[in-house]
């Protein structure tokens, strides 16, 4: 059976599927000598290959879907390469063969915690698409006076550049003074959504770090640099929160094993 082309090579690892179809449109995907096209169906005896890197489809069907738990430190990039070359959240994953480790979203350069990687492109897919409305919580340090207006109107939503935006909830995690904690939930992935719905306030955030993704949460064991690979339990536990039919109140506990699974650099 063919499959759309964007697909096909999500299922082989290479990237999420709005990666490979950027990649399409800016030519660098080629389907047995041809540029390739958004949406093309193609078969598993194709020859693709993007930036002229054969991939290998037979193989990358029988792969095992595997995902990774980091907790990346402040000051890590999350692009494979960086102009300015900063460190990446890829040098410090283990090596992977017939595939890559695929981001599912992203935190910038000053953001640490939870960051779920995975060598499943349609699995990204589905954790990263809009409908599905992943809850994002984290914990912020704010340099400020948060009153109760402030707190409604977040909650309410924001006019941001972008469009309306809203903290799901808000909670107070304490602290003194100007100096005060919050955790808040978002149900969408734009770029600094946090950040700049404090900023909107004119609130400095000094601190933030992403502590829950859907219902995996960062271990408070797992140190900065470290990861650990989420076994099959947990993976058919992530991939269920996609499902139409998925029980909210499931509680899918990510454990930190005293094996290996866990490293440190």
């Amino acid at each position: 059976m063919n499959d759309k082309i964007q697909k096909v090579l999500a299922n082989a690892g290479v990237g999420s599927r709005r990666q490979i179809e950027q990649w399409i449109r800016d030519g660098r995907v080629t389907v047995d000598g041809r540029k390739a096209e958004i949406g093309e169906r193609v078969a598993l005896n194709a020859r693709l290959r993007v930036d002229g890197r054969e991939i290998k489809l037979i193989k990358s069907q029988n792969k095992k879907c595997r995902v990774l738990l980091y907790h990346k430190p402040e000051g890590e990039v999350c692009t494979r390469s960086d102009p300015e070359k900063r460190p990446t959240i890829f040098e410090r994953l283990p090596l992977i063969r017939n595939g890559r480790w695929i981001s599912i979203g992203r935190l910038d350069l000053n953001t640490t915690g939870l960051l779920l990687l995975t060598n499943d492109g349609e699995l990204a897919n589905r954790l990263m698409h809009p409908s599905n409305q992943m809850e994002r919580e984290y914990a912020v340090r704010i340099h400020g006076n948060v009153g109760p207006a402030i707190i409604k109107k977040l909650k309410q939503g924001v006019m941001l550049e972008d469009g309306m935006a809203k903290f799901e909830t808000i909670e107070d995690a304490g602290g003194t003074g100007s100096n005060h904690w919050y955790h808040v939930m978002v149900k969408e992935g734009r770029n600094r959504l946090v950040r700049r719905l404090w900023e909107s306030q004119d609130l400095e955030v000094s601190r933030l770090m992403r502590i829950r993704f859907g219902d995996i949460k960062l271990p408070p064991t797992l140190k900065r640099g470290m990861w650990l690979e989420l076994d099959k339990k947990d993976i058919n536990q992530l991939k269920g929160l996609t499902c139409t039919d998925h029980d909210s109140s499931t509680n899918a506990i990510v454990r930190l094993k005293k094996s290996k699974s866990a490293k440190r650099f």
